[in-house]
């Protein structure tokens, strides 16, 4: 406290040399670190422990990374006690799962990511089908493009009804509603 009390030349040429002496020791203090993961690293990949030889190079990408363990409870105060910590997300998630309080769950509006798609119409699959490449190997259907591509013209309307069928089974299942 001497330094700052007493500015004169000398006090502030002693602050500058403990400067330079402290940072100088945890360069070195920092180098010595990394030489040890290195060579942490490094004897990790010599023995073949590769789960953490990558999880040793992940850490050292990504660096330190501080957590903040400390969340509000019901009345807005912080929490940073463990124990209080899972009590108040025990509480919020009762809370959210409480769902007895609803009381016609059937009529309740389901919100999906994806658009309603309608259904593709007989021109588009014929489209589909005329695209399709020859000469690749089959689906997981094991049914080959060029018999699909022969057995159109004979079977159009039985072909487009079922992949429409399949088309709305697979939608209601994706949305989780049924189609009328």
């Amino acid at each position: 406290m001497q330094w700052v009390q007493d500015p004169c030349q000398s006090n502030v040429d002693n602050l500058n040399s403990v400067r330079r002496e402290v940072s100088r020791h945890f360069r070195n203090k920092q180098k010595e670190y990394l030489r040890a993961k290195i060579e942490e690293l490094e004897a990790n990949s010599k023995i073949n422990n590769i789960r953490d030889l990558y999880r040793g190079i992940k850490d050292f990408k990504k660096g330190y990374q501080p957590r903040c363990n400390i969340v509000k409870d019901e009345k807005g105060d912080l929490v940073a006690e463990s124990h209080s910590i899972v009590v108040t997300w025990r509480n919020y998630f009762s809370q959210l799962f409480n769902v007895h309080g609803v009381k016609d769950v059937g009529q309740a509006e389901i919100h999906t990511a994806e658009p309603l798609v309608p259904d593709p119409s007989a021109f588009e699959i014929e489209l589909a089908i005329g695209k399709l490449k020859s000469h690749k190997s089959p689906g997981i259907d094991e049914i080959p493009a060029e018999l699909i591509k022969q057995g159109v013209e004979q079977l159009a309307g039985r072909f487009i009804s079922l992949s429409l069928l399949f088309g709305r089974r697979r939608n209601c299942l994706k949305s989780g509603r049924s189609r009328s």
